[in-house]
Order: structure tokens, then sequence, then C-alpha cells
């Protein structure tokens, strides 16, 4: 366990969290006048699941980046167990079982913690694999990208049920991110990209041929989930239009605080970045965007200096998690790419979200705190 006293704080991503805390409760105060009349405070619980995360980021950086990585396997095993806790025991919001709800806290979403516990495993298993064979053969690694296969499948499987298509995105991604830079032989990529594109084109083609066939086959909810990711590539959709509307009224300088001139659905989260850029502009917009690039920009310096290896993987898998949900967010918003539902770190509103994202930047300040003692040391 770490002595506190002799932490060194990285500064720079402090004061973006913190400015990130700012933003996020100043614009979801001000997308109240969008929401109804029980979710006004939502400011308020924003404002405490930061706290309750500023919290749990330093129990984080006290107990040290060494002894959550050897407990990985335990941190899985507790996670798929909570999903499938979640499919029995989950209280269906919106046809959907993806929280806990809590009287008098609130929901929790397990599959956002199992994000941050995929990467923390998938890191701690490359590292292993690496150690194991320096210079591995096709076999080798054949059998390791089944058993990466099989951890990975697992909590998709159960998230895919709840359902929870976005995540289960997410959780690819970071797979195949964190794979990549742990320097297995590219054959396994051009493979695997051959696979999914091949199998993306089927379920497509029986989607335009025949969609009596296509729910016959997969189901109705598929068929409502894909025709929902379709939705984006005519710009229809009211809530698509109406976010567009908003971001388009903001102009150079913004609309002013409190100040949306139009509803659409989820200004909260999915389309938070539509209040912002409607209260703030496009300067504002900008000013944003610039925080966010330095944020992961700062999170490549750190996995470059960093002498961990297994640090480095967790931080390719942080940085592509980050980067993915920033643009879809952001993408899905302006009408640039399909509306999954995901959210934009650190500033949508969410509970399990944002304790996960103050997870994430506990172990992100434990392995800068490293760096610097090697530079020091």
């Amino acid at each position: 366990m770490k002595n506190p006293f002799k932490y060194k704080i990285d500064f720079l991503l402090v004061f973006l969290i913190l400015v990130f805390a700012g933003i996020s409760i100043a614009t979801i105060y001000s997308s109240q006048t969008l929401l109804m009349e029980d979710m006004q405070t939502l400011y308020i619980k924003q404002a405490t699941w930061y706290s309750v995360g500023l919290i749990l980021a330093i129990i984080i950086m006290i107990i040290g980046n060494d002894s959550i990585y050897k407990n990985a396997w335990i941190l899985y095993i507790v996670g798929v167990i909570s999903l499938v806790l979640l499919l029995i025991f989950g209280d269906p919001i919106n046809n959907a079982k993806c929280w806990f709800v809590i009287p008098g806290i609130g929901s929790i979403q397990p599959s956002e913690f199992m994000k941050i516990i995929l990467i923390i495993t998938l890191g701690s298993m490359i590292q292993s694999f690496n150690e194991q064979y320096p210079n591995p053969s096709t076999k080798n690694e054949f059998l390791f990208l089944l058993k990466v296969m099989v951890v990975v499948a697992i909590p998709s499987i159960l998230t895919f049920l709840e359902p929870d298509t976005g995540v289960v995105l997410i959780y690819l991604l970071i797979t195949i991110i964190m794979l990549y830079t742990s320097g297995i032989r590219i054959r396994w990529f051009s493979l695997g990209i051959s696979i999914i594109g091949i199998a993306i084109a089927s379920v497509l083609f029986v989607y335009f041929k025949d969609s009596n066939l296509f729910i016959k086959i997969f189901g109705t909810d598929f068929f409502l989930r894909v025709d929902r990711l379709l939705d984006w590539s005519n710009q229809s959709g009211y809530q698509l239009e109406n976010g567009m509307s908003a971001i388009g009224a903001g102009g150079m300088l913004g609309s002013g605080f409190l100040k949306t001139p139009i509803y659409f659905p989820e200004p909260q989260t999915d389309f938070i970045f539509a209040v912002f850029a409607n209260n703030f502009g496009f300067i504002g917009s900008a000013l944003l965007l610039f925080l966010i690039t330095i944020f992961d920009v700062r999170l490549i310096y750190l996995a470059l200096k960093s002498k961990n290896q297994v640090s480095k993987y967790v931080i390719s898998g942080i940085l592509g998690m980050l980067i993915y949900q920033q643009l879809q967010n952001i993408g899905m918003t302006i009408g640039l790419f399909p509306i999954t539902g995901i959210t934009l770190p650190f500033i949508s509103y969410g509970g399990s979200s944002l304790l996960s994202y103050m997870i994430m930047a506990g172990i992100l300040l434990n392995i800068s705190n490293e760096t610097y003692k090697y530079k020091n040391s």
C-alpha cells in the first residue's frame, strides 16, 4: 500500500478533471429547461457523484495499481457475476435491464464498471503472455487470442442481453486497441476485421433485403436497434433534428445560459453537447474540444513515459475508450455518426459512468506518480 504523503500529484490531469466537473454540472443545470419536473435536481446529483468519485479516486491512489493488477481476475469474476445478477434481478427501465435500482440512491449500471475491469484484466493477460512468450509462435498467439475472445465474449453476451449494444461495441474496441498495442502479429487483425466485415455485411443484407426475415432470425428488438443506428444516414429522427437545430441556434457566442430554444430528448446525457454548444456557441465548443484534446494528449504522454508495461496497455485501453466515446457522442449529436446512446465522458450526467471514469482517473494518477518517481530515482 502506498504512503499517500509521498504522492506526486499530476496537476494537469487534476485541473482538467475539475474543469470538466464544472462544465458538466453547469451544463446539466442549464438543461433543466428541457427536463421534467422530477429531474430538476440532476445537477446536484452530478455534483454528489463527482464528490463520491473523488473519494474513490483517492482510495485507488492509496491502494496502488500493483494491488489492482494482481487482483484483476477477482475483479473480472465480480464484474461478470454482477452482470448475471442484473439479468435476473435487475429492474426493467425502458424495456432494458441495465441498472440495479437502489432506493434513495439511484441506479447502478454494472456494465460501466465492467469496461474498466476488462481493461485491467486484458492488460494483465497481455503482460503475462509477453513474459511467458518473448518470441511467440503463431500457435502461441492463436491460443492466446482464443482465451481473450472467451474473456471478452462473456461480458459482451451478458451486456448485449440487457440490451446495451453501445457498451458491447466499447468492449470490442478496447480489446482491439489493447491487442494492437501488445505487438501481436498484424495478420490477426486482418483476419478479424475480415470476419467482422463479412458478418456485418450479411446482417445488413438481410435487413435491407427482407425485414420480416430479419425479424424472424434476429428478433424485433435487434431490428429496432439496427433501425435506430441507420437513422443518421439521412439525418432523420426527432432527437437528431432538434439537437442539430439547437447547436445551429447557438451561433458564434451561444444563446446564453438556460436559453436552449428547442426541446430534444436526453439533453443531460446523450445530447449534452447540444446543450453546451447552444449555450456557449462555436467558441465555447471549440474550447471544450481543446480541453478534451489536451486530456487525451496527456494520456498519450503518460503511456510513452511509463516503464510499467501493464500500465501502458491499461492506458491504451482507457484512451481508446475515451476517444471513441468522445468522437461518437459529439459525432452523433451533429449527425456524423449513428445515435447509439454513448455519453460524453466526464460531461454527461451519470452515476455509474462518472464513478467508473473517476476510478480510471485514480489509476491514471497512479501511473503518473510512478513515472515521476522513476524520473527522479
